[in-house]
C-alpha cells in the first residue's frame, strides 16, 4: 500500500521549480535597502508610493509601501538615489541617499498636510490587486460602487467563483474558508452568503485572497482563505458618509446606510448603520432518468425576499506609544420568507406516456440573529515592527423558522399531501488566540502563537405530515442535534533574507475534538480525537527587472485540512421537494491536501501562477437514490477517494495612474478524481477554462467608467459538469458637489449568460438541467461624503538610523 506523503509526482515537480527558480540568477547580490515609511507619530504609514531614481542613469522605480509601511528596493552601493515618498493627505518627501553597505535601514517621517477640509475625499491610484508575499490583495472600491452588499463584491471579484450555495471557490474542488479582519467565519455555507448579503459594500477596506495561508493560518484552508478588511475609523477628525442605492432585475434590492468615523486623539471611534431589502429568484429545470424507461422533469420556481439591518461599531484606544486597545462588533438581523413552486412530471419514456403529475409549494418564513463581539491588544516592541497581539471575539447566531410544503396531483383523484415543521438552531462560537512577531537585526523576523476555538451548535426540528385534515408526527424529519467541536492549535514560523532570497519556513500543531449526538429519532453520534502538524515552506527572490519593476518568482509548500463542518455531518433529513432531499453525514471524515504553487509577479502584480493540489479522503457533494423504484434521491456529502488538480493562472496589465488601465486574466484546472462511487470504482478527469477581465477609463477628472466580466468554459463544480456561461458588467460614476457626492450607474449581467446548464453522469445519478437567476441588473448608487479633517502638529522631515531608531 502507498504510504501517504506528496508522491514520486509531487516531489519531482516541487523539486524541478526549485532548480529553476535558484538557477535563473546565480550570482550573490548585495542585501536589499528597505525603507520604512511613518508618520509624525512614528505609526506606519501603509500603501504610500515610493520612487527610487538613480541619479547617474535616470532608473526609476516604485513600489507601495505594505501594511507595515516598508517597502525593499535592490540598489547598488555607492550609487547616489533621490528617494520620493507621496501619500494622500501627507505632504511630498524626497531624500538623496548613497548606500554604502552598511546601513540596510532608511526610516522616513512624513508630514501631514496643515489644513483644514470641509470634506475628505480619500483617493489613491491603487492597483486592483497586488501580490505581497503569499497573498493577493485586492482593492474593491470600484466594484463596491456598483453593489449593493458584499455578496455581491465576491460575484465581481476576477478570480473568485461563486456557486448557488453561496460556497467561494479559488478552484474547482474545495471551497476557500471566509473570514473577516481574520477571524474564520464558523458558520455554514448558507449563513455565511445571508451574512455577507447584509454587510455594507462601502465598510470593505480590502480583500485578502491566500491560496496557500502561511502556518499563522488555520491549516482547514485547503481550499484556500477570502479574508475580509473592514474599515474601521480613519484617524483624520471627524467624516462620514451617507449612501443609498437600488438594483433592478425582475425583483429589486435597496439599501440605505450612514458611515460615521471620530477621531479624538488616541480615542478613534467609527460606526456603520444600514438597512436593505433584496429579492432574487432562482429558475431550476431537471430532468433525471431514474429507471432505464422513465423520466423525472422538473420546473422549480423559487423567490427569495429577504429583508436585513445591519450594525459595525467599534473604538481603538491608543494607551501610549506602545500599547493599543480596540474593541469591534457586529450585528444583523435577518428576515426571510422564501417560497417555490415545483412541477413535477414522470413519463414513460416508449410510450411516450405521461404516468403522473404534480406541484409542490414549498414556504419558508423565519428569522435569524448575528452578533459577533471581539477584543484586541496590540504591544509594538520597537520601530522595527515586533509586536505582541491578543484577541477574544464570540459569535452567537440563533436562528428560527418555519416550513410548510404540500403537493397537488391534478392530473389524478390522488389527495394532496404536505406537512410542516419548526426548525431552531442555536450556534455559539468563541476564539482566543495570542501572536508574537520578533523581527531581528540579521533580517529574521520569528512568529509563533496560540489559538483555541470552541463551536457549539444545537438543531431542533419538530416535522408533522399532513393528509386531508389529519396531523401526525413526522419521525422520519423530526430531529434533535448537537455539536460540540474544540481545535486547539500552536505554530512557530520564521523568515530570513539570505542575500535577496527571501525565505520562510514554519509548521502548526492542531488538535481537533469534534463530537456530535442527535438524540431523536436515532442515536448516530459520533467522536473524533486526533492531532496533526501542517508544515509550511516559502521561497521568494528577485530574478531580473522589466521596465524598472521588479520581477520576482515565488514558491509556496503547505499540508491543510478539510473538516467537515457542523451542517455536513447533521443527518437529519431537510425537504427539498416530492422526488429530492438533502441530508448530512456523520461519518465524514476529515480530507488532507498538500497545496503547491509557483508565481511569479512584476511589481507587486501578479502575472503568473502554477500550482498542484493532491488531496487525500476528499469529500464532496453527491446524489444517491433514496428507495427501490429510484424516484427519490437525497444529496448529501461522502468521502471519495483522492484527487489532483493541476492549474495555472496568468495576469496582464496596465498600471493604474493614466486614464485607462486594464487586468486581463485567465486559469485552467484540470482535476482527476480515483475512488468509489455507490461502491463502483470511480475515475473522472475534466480540465475548465476561467477568464476575468476588469477595465478602468477616465472620461474626464470627475468621471469614469469601468468595465468588467469574466466567462467560464467546460466549467466543473465537483462531480457536476457545467455549460459555458459568464457575465459582464458595466458602470460609470460621476463626481459633483465639490467631489461630496458620487453618483454610480450599474448594469450588471448586461447580456443574461451568467445561468448554468449542467449534467451529471455518476454512479446510478443520470440527470441535466438548467439554473438561472435574477443576474442581469440595472442598479443607482449614491454616496456623500462630509465630515472636517483636524489638525495635526507639523514636525520637520528627517531621516532616523537604525540607532536612533532603536
Amino acid at each position: 500500500m502507498r504510504k501517504n506523503g506528496c508522491g514520486p509526482t509531487a516531489f519531482y515537480f516541487f523539486t524541478f521549480l526549485l532548480f529553476i527558480l535558484f538557477s535563473l540568477k546565480i550570482n550573490a547580490q548585495q542585501p536589499p535597502i528597505r525603507f520604512e515609511i511613518v508618520t509624525i507619530k512614528n505609526e506606519p504609514l501603509p500603501f504610500a508610493t515610493v520612487k527610487v531614481l538613480s541619479v547617474s542613469d535616470t532608473i526609476m522605480e516604485q513600489k507601495l509601501s505594505d501594511s507595515s509601511g516598508l517597502a525593499s528596493f535592490n540598489l547598488v552601493h555607492g550609487n547616489v538615489y533621490t528617494i520620493e515618498v507621496t501619500s494622500v493627505n501627507h505632504k511630498p518627501f524626497s531624500k538623496i541617499i548613497s548606500p554604502n553597505g552598511t546601513q540596510t535601514l532608511f526610516t522616513l517621517v512624513i508630514e501631514s498636510e496643515e489644513k483644514t477640509l470641509d470634506n475628505v475625499v480619500v483617493s489613491s491610484k491603487r492597483p486592483l490587486m497586488r501580490q505581497v508575499d503569499d497573498k493577493t490583495i485586492i482593492d474593491p472600491e470600484n466594484i463596491a460602487a456598483t453593489s449593493t452588499n458584499a455578496y455581491e463584491i465576491f460575484e465581481k471579484t476576477p478570480g473568485l467563483f461563486v456557486d448557488h450555495n453561496g460556497n467561494v471557490y479559488l478552484s474547482s474542488t474545495t471551497p476557500a474558508l471566509i473570514y473577516i479582519n481574520g477571524r474564520e467565519l464558523k458558520m455554514s455555507a448558507a449563513d455565511v452568503a445571508t451574512l455577507l448579503k447584509s454587510l455594507p459594500p462601502n465598510s470593505i477596506a480590502t480583500i485578502e485572497v491566500m491560496r496557500t495561508p502561511s502556518a499563522k493560518y488555520d491549516a482547514s484552508g485547503s481550499g484556500g482563505i477570502v479574508n475580509v478588511i473592514l474599515k474601521k475609523g480613519v484617524k483624520i477628525g471627524f467624516t462620514g458618509s451617507v449612501n443609498a442605492g437600488f438594483n433592478q432585475g425582475k425583483y429589486g434590492n435597496r439599501f440605505a446606510g450612514i458611515n460615521l468615523n471620530n477621531n479624538t486623539g488616541k480615542l478613534n471611534t467609527y460606526m456603520n448603520v444600514e438597512f436593505s431589502t433584496r429579492n432574487n429568484y432562482e429558475q431550476l429545470i431537471t430532468n433525471r432518468l431514474f429507471r432505464t424507461d422513465s423520466l423525472l422533469s422538473q420546473n422549480a420556481f423559487t423567490k427569495y425576499p429577504a429583508s436585513s439591518y445591519y450594525m459595525g461599531y467599534g473604538l481603538g484606544y491608543q494607551l501610549n506609544k506602545r500599547w493599543e486597545l480596540s474593541y469591534d462588533g457586529r450585528m444583523t438581523y435577518n428576515r426571510f420568507n422564501t417560497s417555490s413552486v415545483n412541477q413535477s412530471e414522470i413519463e414513460k419514456i416508449s410510450a411516450a406516456e405521461l404516468v403522473t403529475s404534480n406541484e409542490a409549494n414549498v414556504i419558508n418564513k423565519g428569522n435569524s440573529l448575528n452578533l459577533s463581539q471581539s477584543l484586541s491588544t496590540k504591544y509594538k516592541f520597537d520601530s522595527l515592527g515586533s509586536e505582541w497581539t491578543n484577541d477574544i471575539s464570540y459569535t452567537f447566531t440563533p436562528s428560527n423558522s418555519n416550513q410548510d410544503f404540500s403537493t397537488f396531483f391534478p392530473e389524478s383523484a390522488m389527495p394532496s399531501t404536505g406537512g410542516d415543521g419548526d426548525i431552531e438552531s442555536k450556534l455559539h462560537s468563541v476564539s482566543l488566540q495570542s501572536n508574537l512577531q520578533w523581527r531581528l537585526r540579521e533580517k529574521i523576523t520569528v512568529e509563533s502563537g496560540l489559538k483555541t476555538t470552541y463551536v457549539r451548535f444545537s438543531n431542533d426540528a419538530d416535522y408533522f405530515r399532513k393528509s386531508g385534515t389529519s396531523r401526525t408526527k413526522d419521525n422520519f424529519r423530526t430531529a434533535l442535534y448537537q455539536y460540540d467541536e474544540n481545535i486547539n492549535a500552536a505554530y512557530l514560523q520564521a523568515s530570513k533574507d539570505f542575500s535577496g532570497i527571501i525565505v520562510k519556513v514554519g509548521t502548526r500543531m492542531e488538535n481537533t475534538n469534534m463530537n456530535g449526538r442527535q438524540s431523536e429519532p436515532e442515536d448516530t453520534s459520533f467522536k473524533l480525537h486526533r492531532t496533526d502538524l501542517f508544515p509550511y515552506i516559502y521561497v521568494s527572490r528577485n530574478i531580473t527587472k522589466i521596465a524598472g519593476y521588479d520581477l520576482r518568482a515565488y514558491l509556496v509548500y503547505r499540508r491543510t485540512i478539510n473538516r467537515p463542518s457542523y451542517d455536513l455531518l447533521n443527518p437529519y433529513p431537510r425537504y427539498i421537494d416530492p422526488y429530492l432531499f438533502e441530508t448530512g453525514n456523520p461519518s465524514l471524515r476529515p480530507q488532507f491536501t498538500k497545496n503547491y504553487e509557483a508565481n511569479i509577479s512584476v511589481g507587486e502584480r501578479p502575472i503568473f501562477a502554477v500550482g498542484l493540489n493532491d488531496s487525500k479522503d476528499i469529500f464532496t457533494s453527491v446524489v444517491y437514490q433514496a428507495d427501490s423504484s429510484n424516484s427519490i434521491a437525497y444529496r448529501t456529502n461522502d468521502n471519495l477517494g483522492s484527487n489532483k488538480e493541476f492549474y495555472f493562472r496568468g495576469l496582464g496589465a496596465i498600471p493604474p495612474g493614466k486614464r485607462y488601465f486594464f487586468v486581463l486574466g485567465a486559469q485552467y484546472n484540470h482535476n482527476f478524481y480515483q475512488g468509489l462511487y455507490e461502491s463502483k470504482t470511480l475515475s473522472y478527469k475534466k480540465g475548465s477554462w476561467s477568464l476575468f477581465t476588469y477595465h478602468q477609463f477616465k472620461i474626464t477628472p470627475l468621471m469614469q467608467a469601468t468595465l468588467s466580466g469574466f466567462a467560464r468554459f467546460n466549467g466543473q463544480l465537483q462531480f457536476y459538469e457545467l455549460g459555458n456561461f459568464g457575465s459582464a458588467n458595466f458602470s460609470i460614476n460621476r463626481q459633483f458637489l465639490d467631489k461630496k457626492l458620487v453618483v454610480t450607474l450599474s448594469a450588471t449581467d448586461i447580456f443574461f449568460t451568467n445561468y448554468n446548464e449542467f449534467t451529471i453522469q455518476q454512479g446510478s445519478i443520470n440527470a441535466s438541467g438548467l439554473r438561472k437567476n435574477d443576474t442581469r441588473r440595472f442598479g443607482l448608487n449614491m454616496r456623500y461624503n462630509f465630515g472636517r479633517r483636524k489638525k495635526e502638529d507639523s514636525n520637520p522631515f528627517n531621516v532616523k538610523s537604525p540607532e536612533e531608531t532603536n
